[in-house]
This record gives structure tokens, C-alpha cells and sequence, in this order.
């Protein structure tokens, strides 16, 4: 009983720790490296489903009229948006600057969308869900307009323009997010046995999360490892501002909500990203040392949730 209490209570770096571990010990047997083409086709199967199932059970705890636009909504976006733009506009003024890779990292951190397993561990610390998916949905429409107008002038490629990357940024976004909210409408409305059998799944989408964070950080590592040819201040310049990113936007969304009565989702909104896509967008528009940057913001914001269940867990230790 004892282990399963530390299980439970431990379960994101539990998870974090098995996702680096397996993808070092994968990497270095020899004999499964003819298998590499079909984990990496598996993982980008899997991982999809795994977050369609969380995304699922908890949007069915959300009813249509609770995802309403709050004030702390548009503060955030427009930190988002600022932070993205300005240091933009310093690369298109001085385009041949050194610091182009870690400013790019940290551009990416910043418009970066919230990750839609920020509503699970909101839950989890007594946040309101329902909102914090209404500004998870605000902020994918923000990305998917801005960054296909920002990118190709911060970072030009031949061939690159707006409209090409902003339908190749929907398509990665808003499936994800979109089909199951309608699914999870769906049985509440036409199925609402099946609805409250759901209901009473009360941390199963918080541990479907936890095995989609192991296949995350094993990600990560890869992202890492790919990139360890690459220039070393330029990764650690990258790991320093994904740091100060992640950080910043707890605090800053934290301080935010505090005002509005919602901490907790404000400061989950800003502070915890799809840090997948980060990886994703930083190989595809930019130069793809800076999906690094994705992985280190992975291991800084898990960290900070793991900090933060502890808090709330000792905390409710200390009330019992």
C-alpha cells in the first residue's frame, strides 16, 4: 500500500524520470535499433490518442455555457502576443544578430499554446477547469493566426508564407482539441448514462496524462539527442531563456488571475504549454536546434506542477 501511495502521489516524475530513462536504455540496445522507424511511427499514433481519451473525460466534465471569455483570457493573450511579436521585430531589424537561436527559442515558449492537459492538473489543484479550457481554445486560434504571420518574416524560407503555414498549424492544433470537446458534448447531451458513468472516472484522465507525459519526455530526449551536434551555447542559452519563459509566464499568470479569483487556471494558462508543438515548430519554421528549447520548457513546467500537486497534496495532509 505504501508503494502505491508513492506512486499516486508521485506520479509525475515518476513519469518524467521513465520517460527519459526508457528512451536512453532504448537507444542504446543494439539489436532494437532495426525497430526505430516503427516506435517513432507508434509514439505519433499513441501519443494523439492518449490525448484525445484525457481531452475526452475531461471536457465531459465541462458543460457548453461554462466556456465563457474572462477578462484574465485577454491580459494573457496580449503577454503572449507581445512577447512573440517585439522580439520578432528585433530579428527582422538586426537579422544577422548572435543571439538569433536562443531568441527564436524564446519567441517559441511564448506563443506556444497552453497544453491541453493543463485542464487535468488544474482540476487536480482545485482550478477552474472550464475556463481554463475556454482560454486553451482562445489561445490555439491566437497561434494558429499569428505565428504563420510572424515566423516567415522573423525567419524567412523560400516558399514559406501565410497562408501555407497557417493551415499546416491548424491542422496540427485544432483536431486535438475540437473533435473531442464535440464527442464529450455529444454523450452528455444523447448518452447521458454513458455520461455519468464517465463522470465517476475521477483521476483516470490525470493518469492517462501521466503515460502521455512519459512518451513527451521520452520525445524530449530524443529532440535533445538529435541536437547534441549542435552548437553548445547555443543549447544552453536555449535551456537559460526556456528557464526565464517558464517562470515568467507562472508568475505573470498567476499574479493575473490572482486578481480575477482564478490563480490556479491563469497561472496553468500561461505557464503550462504543448511543449510537443514547441518541439514541432521550432524543426519545421525555424532552425530546428531551437525545438531544444521545447524540451527543456517540458522538464521546467513538469517540474513546477510536480512542486505545486506536492504543496496542495501537503496541504491537505496538514487540513485532515
Amino acid at each position: 500500500m505504501n508503494i502505491i501511495r508513492f506512486v499516486k502521489d508521485w506520479t509525475l516524475p515518476i513519469a518524467m524520470i521513465a520517460g527519459a530513462l526508457s528512451y536512453v536504455v532504448y537507444i542504446n540496445i543494439p539489436c532494437l535499433a532495426p525497430t526505430k522507424a516503427f516506435a517513432g511511427s507508434a509514439v505519433a499514433v499513441v501519443q494523439p490518442v492518449l490525448i484525445f481519451c484525457m481531452l475526452f473525460l475531461t471536457f465531459c466534465k465541462i458543460h457548453p455555457r461554462d466556456l465563457r471569455p474572462c477578462r484574465w483570457h485577454l491580459w494573457l493573450l496580449l503577454i503572449q502576443a507581445l512577447m512573440f511579436v517585439l522580439p520578432a521585430l528585433w530579428l527582422i531589424a538586426f537579422p544577422d544578430t548572435a543571439w538569433r537561436v536562443v531568441i527564436e527559442g524564446g519567441m517559441i515558449c511564448m506563443i506556444c499554446p497552453t497544453a491541453t492537459a493543463s485542464a487535468v492538473v488544474a482540476g487536480k489543484l482545485g482550478g477552474n477547469g472550464a475556463t481554463l479550457t475556454a482560454y486553451i481554445i482562445a489561445v490555439n486560434m491566437l497561434t494558429a493566426v499569428l505565428a504563420p504571420l510572424v515566423l516567415p518574416m522573423a525567419h524567412p524560407h523560400e516558399g514559406l508564407s501565410f497562408l501555407p503555414a497557417f493551415v499546416t498549424i491548424l491542422r496540427k492544433v485544432f483536431p486535438m482539441l475540437i473533435c473531442p470537446l464535440l464527442l464529450a458534448w455529444l454523450v452528455r447531451f444523447t448518452m447521458p448514462g454513458l455520461h455519468a458513468k464517465v463522470l465517476r472516472c475521477k483521476d483516470l484522465a490525470f493518469y492517462i496524462w501521466s503515460v502521455s507525459l512519459a512518451l513527451a519526455i521520452a520525445v524530449t530526449a530524443r529532440s535533445i539527442h538529435y541536437n547534441e551536434g549542435g552548437n553548445l551555447w547555443d543549447e544552453v542559452g536555449l535551456a537559460a531563456v526556456s528557464l526565464a519563459c517558464c517562470a515568467f509566464q507562472f508568475a505573470a499568470g498567476r499574479r493575473i488571475g490572482r486578481h480575477y479569483g482564478e490563480p490556479i487556471s491563469a497561472g496553468q494558462a500561461l505557464g503550462q504549454k504543448n511543449t510537443v508543438f514547441i518541439i514541432w515548430l521550432g524543426y519545421t519554421f525555424l532552425d530546428p536546434i531551437t525545438s531544444v528549447a521545447g524540451g527543456f520548457y517540458s522538464v521546467w513546467h513538469n517540474t513546477v506542477n510536480s512542486y505545486q500537486l506536492y504543496l496542495k497534496r501537503k496541504a491537505q495532509q496538514h487540513e485532515a
